[in-house]
């Protein structure tokens, strides 16, 4: 009898054990990128189709953004537990809101894609060609808004440097017609929009502000503090997946965008496939992260961008770097280590 008791006892055990998976296997957690499904969102989207999030126990749901600073207070305030957001926009966010419970947990950008695009055929082909120059920005440009520390990184004269206001529509065009000289923008933006305009790519300089003197971080993944102190497993599974799901873009580009494809079917493909092969050569994919891993940050070199910051930006409290990121959340079995392109 005492066997019959333990037999139907263990089954009902595993039968309750097996109607957990699902529930487990079945986390949602939604995820606001900064902008729309591009390129160089392809990671999160080939997380899901290899299946990384799932093995996490996550169903990662991605919604596209309006800017870092749309992301950012959309983390703050737990309507989304994880975004994706400009390291500079969340340091800034911080000082005009320092009970914000929002920090990031992983640098991507380990460059920004900051960059003054120009043309070779206008004599703009380094830093200290823009001067005598008209420069195009925009400006709510967040290139434009770091320009001030590039052209100090660069003993650049800005009285020197005609600028040009523009707007978003019209930077490039004006730069192809040849009314500015070069404008600012994210690198793998302009250039592309240049690039589509009828520019020839070799006439195309990309100065990418990280190459010259710039210290600031790029993009990272930014977390509810709440959410990160209550399920610290769940951020940490996030950011592992996240992690095999870029390397398995770098090792196969055209898989990541196929990946965006169903998600967004009017996608150009070969645009988007320039996109990301850019941000990952450029931004991503960096000697430092081959090195030493992704997604923590050099302190030495985030001490630098804070001064740099305060060059453009006053704040209202000296700057903490302990507000604006932590590697608490980092796996810590390897999955960091990503290699190149095989």
């Amino acid at each position: 009898m005492r066997n019959i008791f333990m037999k139907s006892l263990a089954a009902t055990l595993l039968s309750a054990s097996i109607a957990l998976v699902p529930a487990l296997a079945e986390t949602k957690i939604p995820f606001t990128l900064d902008w729309r499904f591009e390129g160089p969102s392809a990671p999160y989207f080939m997380a899901i189709d290899q299946g990384h999030f799932k093995a996490e126990g996550l169903e990662v749901e991605i919604a596209a953004g309006q800017g870092s600073l749309d992301a950012i207070p959309k983390v703050a305030s737990g309507a989304y537990p994880l975004g994706f957001a400009d390291m500079s926009s969340l340091i800034k966010f911080l000082d005009q809101n320092p009970e914000a419970p929002v920090t990031a947990v992983m640098m991507l950008y380990d460059k920004p894609a900051f960059a003054v695009v120009g043309l070779k055929s206008r004599g703009v082909e380094k830093p200290a060609d823009l001067e005598g120059k008209t420069l195009g920005a925009p400006p709510p440009d967040g290139a434009w808004a770091q320009f001030p520390a590039f052209a100090a990184a660069n003993n650049l004269d800005m009285a020197k440097i005609k600028i040009e206001p523009v707007g978003f529509p019209t930077r490039e065009p004006m730069l192809a017609e040849g009314k500015v000289d070069a404008v600012t923008g994210f690198s793998f933006t302009s250039f592309l929009n240049t690039l589509r305009l009828g520019v020839e790519e070799k006439d195309i300089s990309v100065i990418l502000m990280a190459d010259h003197g710039l210290a600031l971080y790029g993009n990272a993944i930014i977390v509810n503090k709440d959410f990160a102190t209550k399920h610290p497993e769940q951020v940490t599974g996030f950011l592992r997946a996240v992690a095999k799901g870029l390397q398995g873009v770098v090792n196969d580009p055209k898989a990541g965008i196929e990946a965006m494809v169903s998600r967004n079917p009017a996608m150009d493909k070969a645009l988007e496939l320039r996109r990301l092969e850019i941000a990952l050569k450029d931004n991503i994919m960096t000697d430092w992260v081959l090195k030493n891993g992704l997604g923590n940050i050099d302190s030495e070199r985030f001490a630098k961008s804070l001064e740099q910051i305060k060059q453009t930006y006053t704040f209202k409290k000296e700057p903490d770097a302990r507000l604006y990121f932590t590697a608490d959340y980092l796996p810590s079995d390897g999955s960091l280590t990503v290699k190149a392109a095989p």
